[in-house]
């Protein structure tokens, strides 16, 4: 019976099969690595670059608990009046515990009408959702939502 530790890393249908008996399926699988602080500091520094956010000003509708973590309903409502003078530029979404943590990011312009988006998105485990919105007077407002999930839905 060969050892685990004698498998190649590219394994072909019948190495797999012949290993199986030795745990390799399963590992074949990958995990849910979860994005770590400095890459989350990251992933909003290269969003918003080196603006200050304030919380306020964004309607985040989210469930408390996913039960399925592959199809989460996000949606984000943003207060403004989306004049040429005054309006969101971009909204974002940063997923805490994500293998990768920027989820979306989404260009507005006065013609949108609302700062409104709605989505589906992907979460692995129970984390915090981030939003930032943008706004064209250099503003950023934030928003956190912390959600439950029973089954992630990412796998790498």
């Amino acid at each position: 019976m060969p050892r685990l530790d004698d498998v190649p890393l590219e394994v072909d249908r019948r190495q797999m099969l012949i290993a199986g008996s030795v745990g390799l399926v399963a590992s074949i699988i990958p995990f849910a690595r979860a994005a770590t602080t400095d890459e989350v500091d990251a992933a909003i520094r290269e969003l918003i670059g080196t603006a200050t956010p304030r919380d306020g000003g964004i309607a985040l509708q989210v469930p408390e608990t996913a039960e399925n973590g592959a199809v989460v309903p996000v949606t984000v409502v943003v207060d403004s009046p989306m004049t040429a003078e005054q309006h969101v530029c971009a909204i974002h979404l940063v997923a805490t515990k994500n293998p990768t943590p920027g989820i979306a990011s989404f260009r507005l312009t006065p013609a949108s009408g609302k700062a409104r988006v709605s989505m589906r998105i992907r979460l692995a485990e129970k984390q915090t959702l981030l939003v930032f919105a943008e706004h064209s007077d250099g503003a950023v407002n934030r928003a956190a939502a912390e959600i439950k999930v029973s089954v992630g839905g990412c796998l790498t």
